[in-house]
């Protein structure tokens, strides 16, 4: 991401530390704050299945980091050519997210290898996430495998449905939209579950009911979305 870009565009700003919602219990916001708030350098691995959040707090580890003042960088692995991969670095820290992406593909895990251990000398903090912890990866490479297992290892859960449906709620409040049963238990049946998409769903409807001057009701919800579906295939 440009260094020229304002905070607010690098950062999206409901991707937080703050805003962050996490099973009970789990403790990775404190590691990822410990981990980020130093110039101590830490190597930090968060795993856990899709939706479970793990974006949502690369992004807020970094978001941290610059408003200290410090450098942050953020890439995802999937579809990350080995060649793209050995040009990141020289920040402070360096959030990686979609380990898993890179198993099995050699140059990639070389790439990575050498990309630890480049930033390792210059006293980066590392921020891994994955789907799952590094032994369960598919990785090939061993070496890459004990790099990655020696990081601090947090593991996150989904939130169950209740408690997503409760959260997308309160953000919608935050809003000032009130979501009645009916719109929530259509978005959950619909839409994917993920908490992130439906997040970005909801500042989708935000902003299309503002534009309309409407309530967000279950009709105004099914035909924005069946606008959408209408207009993907127009486009196909």
């Amino acid at each position: 991401m440009s260094a020229q870009l304002p905070l607010a565009l690098r950062w999206p700003a409901h991707q937080r530390f703050e805003t962050f919602v996490a099973s009970p219990g789990d403790d990775v916001v404190a590691v990822l704050r410990a981990a980020t708030a130093t110039e101590v350098a830490s190597r930090v691995l968060v795993s856990g299945p899709a939706g479970s959040g793990r974006t949502h707090l690369l992004i807020a580890a970094c978001a941290a980091v610059s408003a200290a003042g410090r450098r942050a960088q953020y890439a995802t692995l999937a579809g990350a050519a080995s060649e793209r991969i050995r040009a990141l670095g020289g920040s402070d820290v360096l959030a990686l997210d979609d380990v898993d992406a890179i198993a099995g593909r050699r140059d990639a895990e070389h790439a990575l290898f050498d990309l630890y251990n480049r930033c390792i000398a210059e006293g980066a903090t590392l921020v891994f996430a994955a789907s799952a912890p590094p032994a369960q990866l598919g990785i090939g490479l061993p070496d890459l495998v004990s790099r990655l297992g020696a990081c601090t290892q947090v593991t996150l859960r989904a939130l169950d449905e209740e408690a997503r449906k409760a959260l997308v709620r309160e953000r919608a409040a935050s809003r000032g939209i009130e979501l009645d049963d009916g719109v929530v238990d259509w978005l959950f049946t619909r839409h994917s579950r993920d908490l992130g998409s439906l997040l970005q769903l909801l500042d989708r409807i935000d902003r299309e009911a503002l534009a309309a001057r409407r309530r967000v009701t279950l009709p105004f919800v099914r035909a924005l979305l069946a606008q959408d579906a209408s207009q993907g295939q127009h486009a196909g």
